[in-house]
């Protein structure tokens, strides 16, 4: 998924178009709600300590990517 990210950002850049910032947007927030049904379906979800370092990092990495897809390709 990453050397997708990469390619599709190198891509956006070359081309002037936007896709890297609308493919990782649309990951970002795939993955928001699929964290948000989990959330709603398992209340206990992320309650430990490991899992919520897992879940806090995945969500970080995604939204510096989506930040810096949107820098690149802004005109």
């Amino acid at each position: 998924m990453l050397a997708f990210l990469i390619f599709a950002a190198e891509g956006a850049v070359d081309h002037g178009s936007k896709t890297a910032f609308y493919v990782t947007g649309l990951i970002l927030a795939g993955f928001a709600v699929l964290v948000g049904a989990i959330g709603v379906a398992r209340p206990a979800f992320a309650e430990g300590e490991g899992t919520a370092r897992i879940v806090l990092g995945a969500t970080a990495i995604l939204v510096v990517a989506t930040l810096a897809a949107a820098i690149a390709t802004s005109s």
